[in-house]
């Protein structure tokens, strides 16, 4: 019997939303204790919250609560009930426009483990409002989907926890916070030498160097699509000092605050038809 472990993995392709057929609460096992079919167009997914068997093609997986399966288009399988047993479905075709690159590689049948809640609920959310909103059931299969996709992925909700993840994390939250190295080594439970290393191998570039690059980059979305002063924008990335935030400015953009939004056109007047005023 293949373990969730050894699952072959199957190509999903969640660059665009799934289009739903089916969502439900299936009862088996009460009639007939196996069940044999096709979906020859569409995917099956099932989670799971009973003991069971599931052969895909010439594959046996244990079915346990918890587990999730995923089954591609095409493939025969057979369920082997034990009794009265209830899972939550989804039946769905993939779009798969976007480039082959975005395929990712998941395993046909993986334990859940903390996740299968969370997944629960955005499948019972889709199931009940499918009738009258197709869309949002649409929109949270396919959450369920990008979730399942992650369990196994390192930094996914089903590994131990990444440093470098959860200092990225904080820095996005808390760009207008003052960010040290220490701060964000506490907030990753890891030293700061060790932040140091594993940041320098992940992004080839230093905790200092990142923040530096997430906070410019915020500056120039908020200077370019925004009419927020240039001292709101300044405090919003954690620069209060406007003469630290125009060198900041012409050290990353080679142009000062006001060029680069006068450059990109972005000072528009609000509804009342009054400009903000924009510092220099």
């Amino acid at each position: 019997m293949t373990t969730p472990e050894q699952s072959p993995t199957v190509a999903l392709r969640l660059d665009a939303p799934p289009r739903v057929a089916s969502l439900g609460v299936g009862v088996h096992g009460t009639g007939a204790a196996t069940e044999v079919f096709r979906l020859p167009d569409l995917w099956q997914l099932h989670l799971y919250g009973y003991c069971a068997e599931l052969t895909v093609d010439s594959a046996v997986y244990a079915i346990r609560p918890g587990r999730v399966s995923l089954v591609p288009p095409g493939a025969e399988v057979r369920f082997r009930y034990r009794g009265r047993s209830e899972h939550l479905y989804a039946h769905f075709a993939l779009p798969g426009s976007g480039p082959a690159g975005q395929a990712i590689d998941v395993p046909l049948m993986q334990d859940a483990g903390a996740e299968a809640p969370a997944l629960g609920t955005l499948l019972h959310r889709a199931v009940v409002v499918a009738p009258r909103n197709p869309a949002r059931a649409a929109a949270e299969l396919w959450t369920a989907l990008w979730r399942i996709a992650e369990l196994g992925l390192p930094g996914g909700p089903a590994t131990p926890p990444d440093p470098v993840a959860a200092a990225m994390a904080h820095v996005e939250a808390h760009l207008a916070d003052p960010l040290t190295v220490p701060r964000l080594a506490r907030v990753a439970g890891v030293s700061h030498n060790h932040l140091t290393r594993l940041f320098r191998a992940r992004t080839g570039t230093t905790v200092v160097g990142y923040v530096r690059e997430r906070r410019m980059a915020r500056a120039r979305h908020l200077l370019r699509e925004s009419t927020l002063s240039v001292t709101a924008v300044a405090a919003a990335v954690g620069i209060a000092d406007l003469q630290a935030f125009n060198k900041a400015c012409r050290r990353a953009f080679g142009h000062s605050p006001r060029a680069l939004r006068t450059a990109s056109g972005a000072v528009r007047a609000p509804a009342g038809g009054q400009r903000n005023p924009v510092p220099r």
